[in-house]
């Protein structure tokens, strides 16, 4: 039994409990398990993040435990086209194995490739990483936080020198005078997060939202902005433009605390709010009264999310409001700053330990000799053998059983036939594979391709550690074991690294994994090697960096200086560009994507949960009374979603809380409803990141 979860008799009732988090979000809410005769339930926990709230996701998430289409057994296809059928485990290795020897003996290492999730544990992230390096040799890896995070990544990095979503802890949003969020509803998204929301508004604090879209979250705000999707860079240049003129400038934190303002200033100079205006749609008076409220108080907080950030200009409109929050003095100050709310459950620490094309543990870059010394002396291999950085994400899929791509690709802990934008071609290209090896719990529509289905732990089975939103390293805990006939991650790839003759140890417990995490960590920007479990356990949780286990962690980043050389905040001066894709005669109308309450990224999981699928039985396409009008649309009326890629079809939902030259659709479904068939594959020349959030399009009745 592991600590934080006991063991206690009563008579006739065996009662097993742990103190845990929920599967889903970043937000990672407290929760505890019980098991009693079998029967798992959820009870949420008193923790700093969710206080003890929980949404629907959280309380049904146990039902995935016991669920009758949980996997237990390898499956394996024994020719293309055929069937899976069940199979042992040492014939499935075996498979994996020989097949990838065979190939890399034909093609070279780089033949292989492997791709990861933002949802696995730190300890899983680092384990996945250091394979790929060591026993597969290839530089081919990356994972789905790709389409998450990275350009609010990329963006923090060369403002800041340093990547972590808040740097600051969540309880400072209840603080703000102003919060300004861009681009997230976390009312659908976290409802948990909404709490400290609330406590900003019991203050007399006031909630600025910008987002296309009127949802619940931009319900409750003071203000809402409703722009055109992909205009949000112009709007936050507006935004700076007006805080310049109107002489709200922090000059004393800017000559003291940043470089870079002379050239921003030179460039915004130009973006006037009327252009702003007649781009985004946004009044002029609103940005007026926007940037009146950030700039002419004690504390204010600009938070972005995927609505902003996931265009192929993310990385600049994420650096637009940075600029803003530098030029007004924010970043470091209690209760004001910037920061991004990460999304998956471990969005930010699985993109911090290795299964990210360009990194290895602690945020390294692996192509910096130092950091490939240090990270090959914890492992015992030559920082020679090391490959060299990797693709993105969708580069990386989109090459794959092409001649010069990937034959083989390992899959853990995503769903790409679903999340992967232009998925239809994603699809294809993973047909196009010699093996396909996917891991996971339940037979998602990836698993569903797959030559090899493994089948591995759930979260209430497996111990580790995930990090926040906030950049708080959490415990995970075990409630039991995993039934019989399944195997852990980490499990898994020790048994393939032993097949494989790999170098070096791979452990199977994750306490040996976070051990050594530590070490491989300890120096870089993310560094852990403070971080133990009984440090976490005594508390709740321990912020990174922290160096030193007897020393301070960092709950707040900026407070003296930024991880920079200089130790200043970087200005970089950026201009709105349109969107990849502008519409035109015959897509006259803009597709932007994101999620409902219910349910949760790819919905592999939250489908199978009753509860959540009578809430939301099936996709939809959101569309403005006036443009239903014109089309001849009905609510309820099946409708066609065309662009250059493919189409959708869902019943239209109407709803004026969407644009007229906009329409909406979430993206947990697979086949028709698939909205992820028509998104742009345009990608950020920084991040790599898709550009999810606008394409052209045309509707028409099913």
């Amino acid at each position: 039994m592991t600590d934080g979860a006991r063991l206690a008799t009563q008579p006739g009732v065996r009662l097993r409990e742990a103190a845990t988090h929920c599967p889903y979000c970043a937000l990672q809410c407290g929760m505890v398990l019980r098991e009693t005769a079998g029967r798992v339930e959820v009870a949420p926990r008193d923790f700093p993040t969710n206080r003890g709230g929980l949404c629907q996701k959280g309380w049904t998430a146990a039902e995935l435990l016991d669920h009758p289409e949980r996997l237990t057994t390898p499956l394996l296809r024994d020719r293309p086209g055929g069937e899976l059928r069940p199979a042992s485990w040492d014939e499935a290795l075996d498979r994996v194995a020989g097949g990838l020897r065979a190939i890399q003996e034909r093609h070279g290492p780089d033949a292989v490739a492997v791709f990861g999730g933002g949802g696995l544990t730190n300890e899983k992230a680092y384990a996945l990483g250091k394979f790929a390096r060591v026993a597969l040799r290839t530089r081919h890896i990356d994972y789905n936080g790709r389409w998450c995070m990275s350009s609010a990544a990329a963006a923090g990095l060369r403002a800041f020198g340093v990547d972590r979503g808040l740097p600051f802890p969540l309880a400072d949003l209840g603080r703000a005078d102003t919060l300004l969020l861009v681009g997230a509803n976390p009312a659908e998204t976290m409802p948990p997060l909404m709490r400290h929301l609330a406590d900003q508004r019991e203050r007399g604090g006031r909630l600025i939202v910008v987002d296309p879209r009127l949802t619940a979250t931009a319900r409750q705000a003071d203000l809402h902005l409703q722009p055109l999707p992909g205009t949000d860079l112009a709007v936050a240049n507006a935004l700076l433009h007006i805080a310049l003129t109107e002489g709200w400038l922090d000059r004393a934190y800017v000559a003291d605390r940043t470089t870079g303002f002379d050239e921003v200033r030179r460039t915004v100079a130009g973006c006037w709010p009327a252009e702003a205006e007649r781009l985004s749609g946004v009044p002029v008076a609103d940005l007026e009264a926007t940037a009146r409220a950030l700039a002419t108080v004690d504390r204010a907080v600009i938070l972005t999310a995927r609505g902003a950030e996931q265009h192929a200009k993310g990385v600049d409109t994420v650096t637009a409001f940075i600029n803003l929050a530098l030029a007004l003095g924010l970043p470091g100050r209690p209760g004001s700053g910037y920061g991004c709310l990460t999304g998956q459950g471990n969005g930010q620490g699985g993109r911090e330990h290795g299964q990210k094309a360009d990194q290895l543990p602690g945020y390294r870059r692996i192509d910096d000799p130092a950091a490939r010394e240090h990270v090959a002396g914890v492992w015992g291999v030559d920082p020679a053998a090391l490959p060299g950085p990797g693709v993105p994400a969708y580069q990386l899929l989109d090459s794959l059983g092409t001649p010069h791509g990937p034959r083989v690709l390992l899959v853990f802990g995503s769903n790409p036939v679903v999340s992967a934008p232009r998925a239809a071609r994603v699809e294809s290209r993973l047909r196009d594979l010699d093996l396909l090896v996917v891991a996971d719990f339940l037979r998602s529509e990836t698993a569903d391709l797959a030559d090899v289905v493994l089948p591995v732990a759930q979260w209430a089975e497996e111990d580790g550690t995930m990090t926040n939103l906030e950049g708080r390293v959490l415990r995970r805990r075990a409630l039991r074991e995993p039934p019989p006939g399944v195997r852990t991650d980490l499990a898994v790839l020790a048994a393939l690294a032993t097949r494989l003759d790999a170098p070096g140890a791979f452990p199977t417990d994750p306490a040996a994994v976070f051990a050594e995490l530590r070490r491989a960590s300890a120096g870089g920007p993310a560094d852990y090697a403070g971080v133990s479990w009984d440090r976490i356990d005594a508390d709740t949780g321990v912020f990174w960096p922290c160096p030193d286990e007897d020393g301070p962690d960092t709950p707040r980043l900026f407070t003296d200086r930024f991880p920079t050389p200089e130790g200043r905040a970087r200005f970089r001066a950026v201009t709105h560009r349109p969107a990849a894709e502008p519409v035109c005669a015959d897509y006259p109308l803009h597709l932007t994507t994101g999620r409902v309450l219910a349910h949760y990224q790819s919905g592999a999981q939250t489908r199978r949960v009753a509860a959540l699928r009578r809430a939301a039985p099936g996709g939809f396409v959101e569309l403005h009374p006036d443009l239903a009008g014109r089309l001849g649309v009905a609510e309820g009326e099946e409708v066609r979603v065309v662009s250059r890629r493919g189409e959708l079809r869902a019943p239209a939902r109407l709803s004026p809380a969407i644009r007229p030259d906009t329409v909406f659709a979430p993206f947990h479904w697979p086949g028709a409803a698939r909205a992820n068939t028509v998104t742009n594959d345009a990608v950020d020349p920084v991040s790599g990141m898709p550009e999810f959030k606008i394409c052209a399009v045309r509707v028409e009745k099913a």
